[in-house]
């Protein structure tokens, strides 16, 4: 089932979820530092979620001596996930700098799969693309402590507020297809 099949089903909802998700881009993108903190506590709280089943698991099956990599899986999540919360800036500064390094490694291998398309129809595109991340990762790291502040916040931000107005217009001509042909 395709994004369009599933907006073809509601289409009011996909407009009314596109408004959601357009303010809540725009709450991030105006205080991106909250939204960064937002993002880093409810990592923490993930963690620490996986971290307890996983013991739980473990424990329930009785598997304690011969489960001990999950043990210790389990210790390392649940420990994360508490440092996450009690640390959320040093946590969101971490994030930060992993989100730099996956920018750049991303950016390069996208640079690569682009020279090695070429002539292929939209071999730029993707070529720009790796382009603009590496760059973007090099400037987070760059800015780095500073950009622990904003990086985060921004481009959740940034891609709410994108798959927003994408909701939308779908919504929009969808909406406006499924009318004219019924």
């Amino acid at each position: 089932m395709t994004v369009l099949d599933v907006v073809k089903k509601d289409v009011k909802l996909a407009k009314w979820t596109g408004w959601l998700l357009v303010i809540l881009g725009i709450l991030a993108l105006a205080s991106p530092l909250v939204a960064g903190l937002s993002i880093t506590m409810l990592i923490g709280v993930l963690l620490i979620a996986g971290g307890i089943a996983q013991l739980f698991m473990v424990f329930r099956a009785g598997s304690f001596g011969s489960g001990i990599t999950l043990v210790i899986l389990g210790g390392l999540s649940l420990v994360a996930g508490l440092y996450t919360i009690t640390q959320p800036a040093a946590a969101l500064g971490a994030l930060t700098l992993f989100l730099a390094f996956y920018f750049v490694a991303s950016g390069i291998l996208e640079v690569i799969g682009a020279v090695s398309a070429r002539p292929a129809d939209g071999w730029g595109w993707v070529l720009a693309g790796g382009i603009v991340s590496v760059l973007l990762g090099i400037m987070i790291w760059q800015q780095f402590p500073l950009s622990g502040v904003w990086a985060i916040g921004i481009l959740v931000g940034a891609r709410l507020l994108i798959s927003g107005i994408t909701f939308i217009t779908i919504g929009r001509v969808v909406g406006g297809f499924v009318k004219t042909v019924a």
